[in-house]
């Protein structure tokens, strides 16, 4: 097989899960800051199965033929000029260009250097693919844009998810007190990873079961039982409400001023250096990564249903080289 040509999975339009398809595309060539590497396995996450039917990230990557994919862990196989923090051979992961195409359903990918850091040694490559976009997402809304601080209380709606049951970790590790929302099955795990209280959301409402929170990390969204409307029932006066799949529409906006609290859209950036503090915590003990199950990257269309169905525990990963 040529080298200068890889396998990817490209989508030609906007549908369901069988609008993808293997192709022979052209390998990229690293440019000047940027590191070429061999994909191992790639991360699944719902932006992906959102913006392949046209929602997400769509407007961003333009229409079709694009490929999907922003989770990767690998080997860097090349380096462009200027790369002094990254070689040849290193093991990585990262979650590069987000929200720019990263075409991560591939053999290969390009991007800058400082967008990836170094492999977690305690994982395998599978499990380090189902890390970055879900562990940034979470360390970004818990670290960087609510300050957590150690005593605070903190809900997590759809706990037992990829973004979930990061978060739930890492307000553990800082030292809050943490309610999970999740099925009954799952509520066993969210305390082994670190939940205070389990609330199960299928048999009560989360607002009449917590109360005086200091943060909600709603990873549900208003379109869903207007989940974020609800949360800002349980937050104490000038509590935080970090809306992520959908952002604050006005009504929320409007919603939160009446009851005297804040509220704020959220988008996961690339950061290397968030990636090589949250392998660290990893490696340390101090964070597990569940993976549900893994598709090879011909299957990525089936793995997508898989998620789209939902109640996934985890992640979804699809395996690229052995």
């Amino acid at each position: 097989m040529s080298t200068d040509t890889m396998r990817s999975v490209v989508q030609n339009g906007f549908g369901g899960p069988e609008v993808l398809r293997i192709q022979q595309v052209p390998r990229p060539v690293p440019l000047p800051t940027e590191v070429l590497v061999r994909v191992h396995a790639a991360g699944i996450n719902p932006v992906d199965w959102k913006t392949r039917g046209g929602s997400g990230m769509a407007g961003l990557l333009g229409e079709p033929p694009f490929t999907l994919g922003w989770d990767v862990s690998g080997v860097v196989e090349e380096v462009g000029f200027g790369v002094t923090t990254l070689k040849a051979g290193d093991e990585v992961y990262g979650m590069p260009w987000f929200p720019r195409a990263a075409h991560a359903y591939a053999e290969y990918v390009t991007a800058p250097a400082r967008q990836f850091a170094r492999k977690p040694a305690a994982l395998d490559h599978v499990h380090a693919a189902a890390v970055p976009l879900a562990a940034l997402t979470a360390w970004q809304a818990v670290v960087d844009t609510a300050h957590l601080q150690a005593g605070r209380r903190v809900l997590v709606t759809a706990a037992a998810g990829g973004v979930g049951h990061f978060a739930v970790q890492f307000a553990r590790y800082l030292g809050a007190h943490v309610i999970a929302t999740a099925s009954t099955a799952r509520h066993r795990w969210l305390k082994e990873l670190g939940a205070d209280e389990t609330i199960d959301y299928t048999a009560t409402r989360f607002e009449d079961a917590a109360v005086d929170v200091d943060l909600v990390i709603d990873l549900v969204g208003d379109a869903h039982d207007r989940t974020s409307t609800r949360s800002l029932q349980v937050l104490r006066p000038g509590g935080l409400l970090v809306a992520i799949p959908a952002g604050v529409s006005p009504e929320l906006a409007q919603a939160a001023e009446a009851a005297g609290v804040r509220v704020t859209p959220f988008l996961v950036e690339p950061d290397g250096a968030a990636l090589t503090t949250i392998a660290d915590l990893i490696d340390a003990g101090h964070v597990a990564v569940e993976v549900a199950d893994t598709f090879p990257l011909e299957q990525a269309g089936a793995a997508h249903a898989r998620g789209e169905a939902g109640r996934t525990r985890g992640k979804l990963v699809l395996t690229v080289t052995n």
